[in-house]
């Protein structure tokens, strides 16, 4: 670093001396001025030099202006000015010298263009023409190389040759590159070796080893140096990381772990199940570890298929047939793995296929019984008699044990229960009648269970169908409106009919149709079979009168050709209409003349429901409003409830009460002046009853009815009207008196209630209350 400095201070001063001696050459020139003449000036100048990074702490001395001009008496002034005038470089305008204050970095601005001009101190007037100069920063080793891309990932293929060429990295100085040798990097490789390289000049890294293997190491970490100066002392440096990862080849071949592989599968297992999982090795990854599996050998070829899982790259053995176990109890496969992507420059390495052997071996299970047929086919007659015979499935165990088999009919199928199935032999029998036309056919499921293990159970499925007999007569094939206009002529067509039939004989229907004995002398309509399944109503007489006939019935007799063939009486119904021009029909009904005209019976059956739902809505209103005043007409405040105390039950006393509205009985006059306390037994009982007995029963309603009538009137609460209420009597009195026990105690009766105890377990307290026994309990 002293050397470095020194270097730079010679540098410094050389300058310094070559820009005075610039400085000190005179260049002539003329120059001319008002009100006299002067053959030539020496204005000197030149470029200058400034080294960047000055640290000192006086200004840089940068360089001098000098006018032949200037006597060296002080009558010449120096000005400056342009980039960095007064702010970076300053002149003594006495002397000319030049001075940078800020220290100067190249790398921000490498020069400044300046101008300067001598002025005469006095008049202040130039004494030579202004001349412009540059200022140049001389440039130091300053800033150090640097990798403005890094850091640096690349990959390179495993296994390549030395000197293949990995990746390129690139250093950038901030120096002047023209000047000396700041700028001048080389690479070298610092952290590496000895697996790659670097070239000096251009950054360029290459393998250094071959055979480098993805397997054994996949990625390396490089530092590269770049350094300035050539590489020489005292030059700087700058470093950055290069990860390098191998790439993969297609360079290991797949192997099996094992020579040979066993495994054991129940005889059960369903068609396309899993029976093993087998892998080979194979050390590369991606495309280059791809591999396929086949069968190339063995007694499985058409029983197991293998094939290949793309993500795991196994190879996935499965069923194609099913298996069993008294047919043949194992199974050898001769098996090959094989790399779907070969490199031939690697097929020195060896095979890039292998091969193992792989034995199944199938294991016995219960099996459940096996039905001769999945699917039997029966007929049988809808005329079939209760107990015929339909048909006969038959079912086995496949097991070496060959278990006798039982069959029964999974009812879920045969909800009717219309057949039966001997659970011994198999025979399917009919258990009730069957009626083609509610279903044709019956698709029933047999089970067969195995006798010494029934939860075995295997199923059959048998298709039942029920041969149609001709068992339904023919009928209309829709409901007939027919009608025939007033003014018909005779001849006429008013209809034309056709009939159905729910069976379904092999040779199609065939229907004849005629009118009825007692219908085919009538003088009014006329049938014509069509010979097609159809026939023709026509009219026999000119015109009809709806005010004499407005309906007529015309019975038709429909016969069908089946064996034997079977008939049905069906009635058409015609109705007369009046009818327009074009002989269609416009009013049909007979009253209709005695109603105004255009008013239709439908129109007629709306006005109806609408007057019928306007009265039920005014009901509804009338209700409710009788609903919303029946709470005005009792006084809340006189809503007095007392209790009655009943004795219709063993016990309880006035314990069991009910509320009971006794509002109305307690506004009698009498009632109010006589009230008595109902816990103490009244001592004069005959007071109040001959009051009632003195007054007669109307006077007593009438006195109490105007009384309220009364209260009503100058009540400000009351509704704006009188209102009459009813109120019960009960009477002044009985024959048999007070049946109330209220005055037994206090009385003078000799009444013996002994008998009381002999009423059973519920006169029992009424006993002890009026008994005279040693234990009564008011003795």
């Amino acid at each position: 670093e002293f050397c470095h400095f020194l270097q730079i201070l010679a540098l410094f001063l050389c300058l310094s001396g070559m820009n005075q001696a610039e400085l000190s050459r005179p260049r002539s020139k003329p120059y001319f001025q008002s009100g006299r003449t002067r053959t030539k000036r020496s204005w000197v100048w030149n470029q200058f030099f400034v080294l960047e990074e000055y640290m000192g702490t006086d200004p840089l001395y940068v360089g001098k202006l000098h006018s032949d001009v200037d006597k060296g008496d002080g009558s010449i002034k120096y000005i400056l000015s342009g980039e960095g005038a007064s702010s970076i470089f300053i002149i003594d305008e006495n002397t000319g010298d030049i001075h940078a204050t800020k220290r100067l970095d190249r790398e921000e601005q490498a020069y400044y263009t300046l101008r300067a001009q001598a002025l005469d101190r006095l008049t202040n007037k130039p004494v030579e023409p202004e001349s412009e100069f540059v200022i140049k920063i001389q440039d130091i080793n300053d800033n150090e190389p640097k990798f403005l891309d890094g850091p640096y990932t690349a990959g390179v293929p495993e296994m390549s040759p030395v000197g293949t060429s990995v990746v390129q990295v690139t250093a950038t100085d901030a120096d002047d590159p023209t000047y000396g040798n700041s700028a001048r990097v080389v690479y070298s490789i610092l952290q590496g070796q000895p697996y790659f390289s670097v070239e000096p000049k251009t950054g360029v890294i290459k393998t250094a080893l071959p055979n480098m293997d993805r397997e054994a190491k996949d990625q390396y970490l490089l530092v590269i140096q770049a350094k300035d100066m050539v590489g020489q002392n005292g030059g700087l440096s700058g470093t950055t990381s290069v990860t390098v990862t191998l790439t993969d080849v297609n360079d290991n071949p797949p192997r099996f772990p094992r020579r040979s592989y066993q495994y054991n599968v129940p005889e059960s297992l369903p068609v396309a199940s899993v029976v093993a999982r087998i892998k080979a090795a194979d050390a590369d990854v991606g495309p280059n570890a791809e591999m396929e599996y086949k069968i190339v050998d063995g007694d499985g070829l058409g029983v197991f298929k293998i094939s290949v899982d793309k993500d795991t790259q196994e190879g996935i053995i499965t069923i194609q047939k099913e298996l069993d176990f008294e047919a043949k109890t194992s199974y050898t496969l001769r098996i090959e793995a094989a790399n779907m992507h070969v490199d031939p420059r690697f097929l020195s390495l060896g095979p890039f296929s292998d091969m193992t052997t792989v034995k199944i071996i199938v294991e016995d299970v219960d099996e459940p019984p096996v039905f001769t047929s999945r699917l039997y086919s029966m007929v049988v007659s809808e005329a079939a008699k209760v107990g015929t015979i339909i048909g006969t499935v038959a079912a086995h165990d496949p097991d070496a044990s060959n278990s006798p088999v039982r069959y029964s009919i999974d009812r879920n199928t045969d909800l009717e229960r219309y057949f039966n199935i001997d659970a011994n032999s198999g025979v399917i029998t009919t258990a009730k009648s069957l009626d083609r036309e509610t279903n044709a056919v019956h698709n029933i499921t047999v089970l067969a269970m195995e006798s010494q293990n029934p939860a075995q159970i295997g199923r059959g499925y048998v298709a039942i169908t029920i041969l149609d007999i001709n068992d339904n007569a023919p009928e209309f094939a829709m409901e007939y409106e027919t009608t025939v206009c007033e003014n018909a002529q005779p001849g006429q067509v008013i209809q034309k009919i056709s009939a159905i039939d729910k069976d379904d004989p092999p040779n199609g229907h065939q229907f004849y149709f005629s009118l009825t004995a007692e219908a085919a002398n009538n003088h009014n309509f006329t049938l014509q079979d069509n010979k097609d399944n159809t026939a023709t109503v026509l009219t026999r007489r000119n015109g009809f009168r709806r005010q004499e006939q407005s309906v007529f019935y015309l019975p038709i007799f429909i016969v069908d050709s089946g064996s034997p063939s079977l008939s049905s009486t069906n009635t058409l119904t015609i109705r007369v209409c009046d009818c327009d021009a074009d002989g269609i029909a416009q009013t049909c009904n007979a009253e209709a003349y005695i109603l105004p005209a255009g008013l239709s019976t439908g129109a007629l059956i709306a006005i109806l429901a609408c007057v019928l739902t306007l009265l039920v809505l005014v009901l509804l209103i009338v209700t409710m409003r009788r609903r919303k005043k029946e709470p005005l007409i009792f006084d809340e405040e006189r809503d007095i409830r007392e209790n009655i105390v009943r004795y219709d039950d063993e016990g309880g006393g006035e314990e069991d009460t009910e509320a009971f509205d006794m509002a109305a009985l307690r506004n009698l006059n009498i009632i109010r002046d006589t009230k008595t306390r109902r816990d103490v037994t009244p001592e004069i009982q005959f007071l109040s009853r001959p009051t009632f007995k003195s007054i007669p029963d109307n006077v007593i309603f009438r006195e109490f009815i105007w009384e309220r009538l009364k209260e009503a009137d100058v009540d400000p609460c009351a509704p704006p009207y009188d209102s009459l209420q009813t109120y019960a009597f009960e009477g002044n009195g009985s024959v048999a008196e007070s049946l109330s026990s209220l005055d037994s105690i206090s009385s003078n009766s000799d009444q013996n209630y002994d008998y009381l105890s002999d009423w059973g377990p519920r006169f029992k307290r009424l006993a002890d209350m009026y008994g005279t026994g040693p234990d009564c309990l008011y003795s």
